[in-house]
Protein backbone atom coordinates (compact mmCIF):
# COMPACT_ATOMS: atom_id res chain seq x y z
CA UNK A 1 0.00 0.00 0.00
CA UNK A 2 1.11 3.54 -0.67
CA UNK A 3 2.20 5.73 2.21
CA UNK A 4 0.28 8.93 2.82
CA UNK A 5 2.71 11.85 2.85
CA UNK A 6 1.90 15.28 4.30
CA UNK A 7 4.05 18.37 3.82
CA UNK A 8 3.43 22.09 3.62
CA UNK A 9 4.65 25.64 4.04
CA UNK A 10 3.62 28.64 6.07
CA UNK A 11 2.07 31.16 3.70
CA UNK A 12 4.40 34.11 4.11
CA UNK A 13 5.70 34.83 0.59
CA UNK A 14 7.12 33.42 -2.60
CA UNK A 15 9.37 30.39 -2.47
CA UNK A 16 13.08 30.42 -3.26
CA UNK A 17 15.97 28.06 -4.01
CA UNK A 18 16.27 27.16 -0.33
CA UNK A 19 12.71 25.85 -0.39
CA UNK A 20 13.36 23.93 -3.60
CA UNK A 21 16.50 22.22 -2.29
CA UNK A 22 14.99 21.65 1.13
CA UNK A 23 11.55 20.30 0.24
CA UNK A 24 10.05 20.95 -3.19
CA UNK A 25 12.47 18.72 -5.10
CA UNK A 26 11.71 15.90 -2.70
CA UNK A 27 7.94 16.43 -2.95
CA UNK A 28 8.02 16.18 -6.73
CA UNK A 29 9.76 12.80 -6.41
CA UNK A 30 7.51 11.52 -3.61
CA UNK A 31 4.29 12.12 -5.56
CA UNK A 32 5.37 9.45 -8.04
CA UNK A 33 5.30 6.74 -5.37
CA UNK A 34 2.96 7.88 -2.59
CA UNK A 35 -0.37 9.56 -1.89
CA UNK A 36 0.71 13.14 -1.24
CA UNK A 37 -0.89 16.16 0.40
CA UNK A 38 0.65 19.63 0.41
CA UNK A 39 -0.79 22.18 2.83
CA UNK A 40 -0.82 25.93 2.38
CA UNK A 41 -0.48 26.64 6.10
CA UNK A 42 -2.19 30.01 6.36
CA UNK A 43 -3.32 29.48 9.97
CA UNK A 44 0.21 28.66 11.08
CA UNK A 45 1.45 31.76 9.28
CA UNK A 46 -0.72 33.80 11.63
CA UNK A 47 1.48 32.75 14.58
CA UNK A 48 4.04 35.33 13.44
CA UNK A 49 2.05 37.42 10.96
CA UNK A 50 -1.29 37.93 12.73
CA UNK A 51 -0.85 41.71 12.54
CA UNK A 52 -0.24 41.51 8.78
CA UNK A 53 -2.84 39.04 7.61
CA UNK A 54 -3.03 40.79 4.23
CA UNK A 55 0.43 39.35 3.51
CA UNK A 56 -1.00 35.87 3.82
CA UNK A 57 -3.92 36.43 1.45
CA UNK A 58 -1.61 38.04 -1.11
CA UNK A 59 0.94 35.23 -0.85
CA UNK A 60 -1.37 32.24 -1.09
CA UNK A 61 -1.87 32.22 -4.87
CA UNK A 62 1.80 33.07 -5.47
CA UNK A 63 2.86 30.08 -3.39
CA UNK A 64 0.41 27.84 -5.22
CA UNK A 65 1.99 29.00 -8.48
CA UNK A 66 5.43 28.15 -7.09
CA UNK A 67 4.24 24.63 -6.26
CA UNK A 68 2.82 24.05 -9.73
CA UNK A 69 5.81 25.61 -11.46
CA UNK A 70 8.21 23.42 -9.47
CA UNK A 71 6.48 20.31 -10.77
CA UNK A 72 3.89 19.40 -8.14
CA UNK A 73 1.15 17.71 -10.14
CA UNK A 74 -2.42 18.38 -8.91
CA UNK A 75 -3.43 15.05 -10.43
CA UNK A 76 -1.02 13.27 -8.08
CA UNK A 77 -0.87 15.65 -5.10
CA UNK A 78 -3.75 17.32 -3.27
CA UNK A 79 -2.86 20.96 -2.60
CA UNK A 80 -5.14 22.36 0.10
CA UNK A 81 -5.69 25.44 2.25
CA UNK A 82 -5.37 24.83 5.99
CA UNK A 83 -7.96 27.35 7.17
CA UNK A 84 -10.59 25.84 4.86
CA UNK A 85 -10.42 22.50 6.70
CA UNK A 86 -12.22 23.26 10.00
CA UNK A 87 -11.71 19.66 11.15
CA UNK A 88 -8.04 20.52 11.74
CA UNK A 89 -9.04 23.25 14.21
CA UNK A 90 -11.42 20.85 15.94
CA UNK A 91 -8.74 18.18 16.31
CA UNK A 92 -6.28 20.82 17.52
CA UNK A 93 -8.65 21.63 20.38
CA UNK A 94 -9.03 17.97 21.32
CA UNK A 95 -5.25 17.46 21.19
CA UNK A 96 -4.65 20.54 23.36
CA UNK A 97 -6.17 18.60 26.27
CA UNK A 98 -3.37 16.04 25.97
CA UNK A 99 -0.33 18.37 26.05
CA UNK A 100 0.93 20.34 29.05
CA UNK A 101 2.06 23.96 28.83
CA UNK A 102 5.38 22.90 30.29
CA UNK A 103 5.95 20.49 27.41
CA UNK A 104 5.34 23.27 24.90
CA UNK A 105 7.56 25.77 26.69
CA UNK A 106 10.46 23.32 26.65
CA UNK A 107 10.08 22.38 22.99
CA UNK A 108 13.45 23.38 21.44
CA UNK A 109 11.87 24.32 18.11
CA UNK A 110 9.39 26.67 19.82
CA UNK A 111 12.28 28.26 21.71
CA UNK A 112 14.35 28.74 18.56
CA UNK A 113 11.47 30.05 16.45
CA UNK A 114 10.23 32.46 19.11
CA UNK A 115 13.74 33.87 19.43
CA UNK A 116 14.04 34.13 15.65
CA UNK A 117 10.69 35.92 15.45
CA UNK A 118 11.78 38.37 18.16
CA UNK A 119 8.80 37.58 20.40
CA UNK A 120 9.18 38.93 23.93
CA UNK A 121 6.04 37.12 25.02
CA UNK A 122 4.59 33.88 23.69
CA UNK A 123 1.06 34.15 22.37
CA UNK A 124 -1.24 31.20 22.94
CA UNK A 125 -1.34 30.46 19.21
CA UNK A 126 2.44 30.47 18.89
CA UNK A 127 2.98 28.35 21.99
CA UNK A 128 0.40 25.85 20.76
CA UNK A 129 1.88 25.70 17.26
CA UNK A 130 3.22 22.12 17.79
CA UNK A 131 -0.25 20.96 18.85
CA UNK A 132 -1.74 22.44 15.70
CA UNK A 133 0.98 20.74 13.69
CA UNK A 134 0.11 17.41 15.33
CA UNK A 135 -3.50 17.89 14.19
CA UNK A 136 -2.30 18.77 10.67
CA UNK A 137 -0.62 15.38 10.54
CA UNK A 138 -3.22 13.25 12.29
CA UNK A 139 -6.42 14.49 10.65
CA UNK A 140 -5.54 12.79 7.36
CA UNK A 141 -3.74 9.84 9.00
CA UNK A 142 -0.44 10.71 7.34
CA UNK A 143 2.10 7.92 7.65
CA UNK A 144 5.25 9.69 6.40
CA UNK A 145 6.32 13.24 7.23
CA UNK A 146 9.36 14.69 5.42
CA UNK A 147 11.27 16.72 8.00
CA UNK A 148 14.64 18.27 8.64
CA UNK A 149 16.54 17.68 11.84
CA UNK A 150 15.23 20.95 13.33
CA UNK A 151 11.61 19.79 12.97
CA UNK A 152 12.05 16.43 14.70
CA UNK A 153 10.89 17.75 18.12
CA UNK A 154 7.58 18.81 16.55
CA UNK A 155 7.11 15.42 14.93
CA UNK A 156 8.00 13.55 18.11
CA UNK A 157 5.38 15.56 19.98
CA UNK A 158 2.83 14.65 17.30
CA UNK A 159 3.72 10.98 17.73
CA UNK A 160 3.30 11.23 21.50
CA UNK A 161 -0.07 12.97 21.18
CA UNK A 162 -1.34 10.30 18.79
CA UNK A 163 -0.12 7.52 21.09
CA UNK A 164 -1.75 9.21 24.08
CA UNK A 165 -5.05 9.59 22.22
CA UNK A 166 -5.05 5.97 21.01
CA UNK A 167 -4.25 4.65 24.50
CA UNK A 168 -6.79 6.87 26.26
CA UNK A 169 -9.71 6.34 23.87
CA UNK A 170 -9.42 3.96 20.94
CA UNK A 171 -6.63 3.29 18.38
CA UNK A 172 -8.14 5.19 15.47
CA UNK A 173 -5.24 7.52 14.62
CA UNK A 174 -1.98 6.70 12.84
CA UNK A 175 1.40 7.34 14.45
CA UNK A 176 3.47 9.12 11.77
CA UNK A 177 7.03 8.26 10.84
CA UNK A 178 9.76 10.74 9.96
CA UNK A 179 11.19 10.77 6.48
CA UNK A 180 14.55 12.43 7.04
CA UNK A 181 16.67 13.46 4.09
CA UNK A 182 19.95 15.28 3.98
CA UNK A 183 18.86 18.84 3.30
CA UNK A 184 21.59 21.27 2.24
CA UNK A 185 21.58 24.41 4.36
CA UNK A 186 21.73 27.28 1.91
CA UNK A 187 23.12 30.54 3.19
CA UNK A 188 21.68 33.55 1.39
CA UNK A 189 23.51 35.56 -1.22
CA UNK A 190 24.76 37.87 1.54
CA UNK A 191 26.82 34.99 2.90
CA UNK A 192 25.59 35.66 6.42
CA UNK A 193 22.12 34.30 7.12
CA UNK A 194 19.82 31.51 5.96
CA UNK A 195 18.20 32.31 2.62
CA UNK A 196 15.10 34.40 3.29
CA UNK A 197 13.04 36.78 1.21
CA UNK A 198 12.57 39.10 4.20
CA UNK A 199 16.35 39.49 4.47
CA UNK A 200 16.71 40.26 0.77
CA UNK A 201 19.25 37.47 0.28
CA UNK A 202 17.08 34.96 -1.59
CA UNK A 203 16.93 33.78 -5.18
CA UNK A 204 13.21 33.33 -5.83
CA UNK A 205 11.97 30.53 -8.05
CA UNK A 206 10.28 33.03 -10.37
CA UNK A 207 13.29 35.30 -10.87
CA UNK A 208 14.18 36.14 -14.46
CA UNK A 209 17.41 35.12 -16.17
CA UNK A 210 18.65 38.70 -15.77
CA UNK A 211 17.78 38.78 -12.07
CA UNK A 212 19.50 35.44 -11.54
CA UNK A 213 22.72 36.68 -13.19
CA UNK A 214 22.67 39.89 -11.16
CA UNK A 215 22.04 38.15 -7.82
CA UNK A 216 24.86 35.68 -8.44
CA UNK A 217 27.24 38.42 -9.57
CA UNK A 218 26.66 40.27 -6.29
CA UNK A 219 26.65 37.14 -4.12
CA UNK A 220 29.35 36.85 -1.46
CA UNK A 221 31.97 34.15 -1.84
CA UNK A 222 34.92 32.92 0.25
CA UNK A 223 35.72 35.88 2.54
CA UNK A 224 39.29 34.58 3.07
CA UNK A 225 40.14 34.61 -0.63
CA UNK A 226 41.59 37.91 -1.78
CA UNK A 227 43.14 37.25 -5.19
CA UNK A 228 41.95 35.09 -8.08
CA UNK A 229 44.81 32.61 -7.78
CA UNK A 230 44.70 32.34 -3.99
CA UNK A 231 43.78 28.88 -2.67
CA UNK A 232 40.07 28.92 -1.78
CA UNK A 233 38.09 27.44 1.09
CA UNK A 234 34.95 25.82 -0.37
CA UNK A 235 33.48 24.88 3.00
CA UNK A 236 32.99 28.53 3.94
CA UNK A 237 31.87 29.68 0.50
CA UNK A 238 28.08 29.98 -0.03
CA UNK A 239 28.50 29.50 -3.78
CA UNK A 240 30.15 26.13 -3.28
CA UNK A 241 27.15 25.01 -1.19
CA UNK A 242 24.93 25.93 -4.15
CA UNK A 243 27.08 23.76 -6.42
CA UNK A 244 26.58 20.84 -4.05
CA UNK A 245 22.80 21.38 -4.03
CA UNK A 246 22.14 22.13 -7.71
CA UNK A 247 25.03 20.62 -9.71
CA UNK A 248 26.46 17.86 -7.50
CA UNK A 249 28.02 16.15 -10.49
CA UNK A 250 30.49 19.04 -10.80
CA UNK A 251 31.00 19.87 -7.14
CA UNK A 252 34.12 17.73 -6.68
CA UNK A 253 35.84 19.45 -9.62
CA UNK A 254 34.88 22.87 -8.25
CA UNK A 255 36.32 21.97 -4.85
CA UNK A 256 39.60 20.74 -6.31
CA UNK A 257 40.05 23.76 -8.57
CA UNK A 258 39.03 26.20 -5.84
CA UNK A 259 41.46 24.76 -3.32
CA UNK A 260 44.20 24.80 -5.94
CA UNK A 261 43.43 28.40 -6.94
CA UNK A 262 42.91 27.40 -10.59
CA UNK A 263 39.38 28.74 -10.92
CA UNK A 264 38.25 32.24 -10.08
CA UNK A 265 34.98 33.17 -8.37
CA UNK A 266 33.50 34.64 -11.56
CA UNK A 267 34.06 31.42 -13.50
CA UNK A 268 32.71 29.40 -10.58
CA UNK A 269 29.56 31.55 -10.49
CA UNK A 270 29.08 31.21 -14.23
CA UNK A 271 29.03 27.42 -14.02
CA UNK A 272 26.43 27.72 -11.27
CA UNK A 273 24.38 30.24 -13.25
CA UNK A 274 24.11 27.85 -16.20
CA UNK A 275 22.94 25.03 -13.93
CA UNK A 276 20.38 27.21 -12.16
CA UNK A 277 19.09 28.63 -15.41
CA UNK A 278 18.55 25.08 -16.63
CA UNK A 279 16.49 24.43 -13.48
CA UNK A 280 14.51 27.67 -13.37
CA UNK A 281 13.72 28.16 -17.08
CA UNK A 282 11.14 25.31 -17.23
CA UNK A 283 9.64 26.59 -13.98
CA UNK A 284 9.17 30.03 -15.50
CA UNK A 285 7.37 28.51 -18.47
CA UNK A 286 5.01 26.49 -16.28
CA UNK A 287 4.40 29.48 -14.04
CA UNK A 288 3.46 31.72 -16.99
CA UNK A 289 1.13 29.02 -18.30
CA UNK A 290 -0.69 28.62 -14.98
CA UNK A 291 -0.72 32.37 -14.25
CA UNK A 292 -2.61 32.89 -17.51
CA UNK A 293 -5.33 30.57 -16.17
CA UNK A 294 -6.16 31.92 -12.69
CA UNK A 295 -9.52 30.15 -12.61
CA UNK A 296 -7.73 26.81 -13.05
CA UNK A 297 -5.60 27.58 -9.99
CA UNK A 298 -8.77 28.24 -7.98
CA UNK A 299 -10.19 24.94 -9.21
CA UNK A 300 -7.01 23.09 -8.21
CA UNK A 301 -7.05 24.53 -4.69
CA UNK A 302 -10.77 23.96 -4.25
CA UNK A 303 -10.55 20.38 -5.51
CA UNK A 304 -7.58 19.61 -3.27
CA UNK A 305 -9.30 21.13 -0.25
CA UNK A 306 -12.54 19.26 -0.98
CA UNK A 307 -10.67 15.95 -1.16
CA UNK A 308 -8.93 16.66 2.12
CA UNK A 309 -12.20 17.64 3.82
CA UNK A 310 -13.71 14.32 2.74
CA UNK A 311 -10.87 12.47 4.44
CA UNK A 312 -11.01 14.78 7.47
CA UNK A 313 -14.74 14.15 7.96
CA UNK A 314 -14.15 10.40 8.15
CA UNK A 315 -11.28 10.80 10.62
CA UNK A 316 -13.18 13.19 12.87
CA UNK A 317 -16.19 10.89 12.88
CA UNK A 318 -13.93 8.15 14.24
CA UNK A 319 -12.33 10.57 16.71
CA UNK A 320 -15.66 11.74 18.13
CA UNK A 321 -16.93 8.17 18.38
CA UNK A 322 -13.74 7.11 20.19
CA UNK A 323 -14.13 9.97 22.66
CA UNK A 324 -17.81 9.33 23.24
CA UNK A 325 -18.74 12.68 21.67
CA UNK A 326 -20.75 11.18 18.84
CA UNK A 327 -24.02 11.89 20.65
CA UNK A 328 -26.53 11.18 17.91
CA UNK A 329 -24.70 8.62 15.84
CA UNK A 330 -22.30 9.00 12.93
CA UNK A 331 -25.05 8.41 10.38
CA UNK A 332 -26.67 11.71 11.36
Amino acid sequence: MKNRVLTGDRVTGKLHLGHYAGSLKNRVALQEEHECFVMLADVQALTTHFERSELISCSLKEMALDYLAAGIDPNKTSIFIQSMVPEIAELTMFFSMLVTVNTLRHNPTVKAESKGAGLDELYYGFLGYPVSQAADIAFCKATLIPVGEDQLPHLELARKVVRRFNELYKPVLVEPQALISEVPRLVGTDGEAKMSKSLGNAIELDCSAEELALKLRKAKTDPARIHKNDPGHPDICPIYAYHGAFRPEGAVEIRENCEAGTIGCSACKEKLRLALEGLLAPMRERRVDYAARPRDIDDILQAGTAEVRRIAAVTMGEVREAMGLDYFGRSR
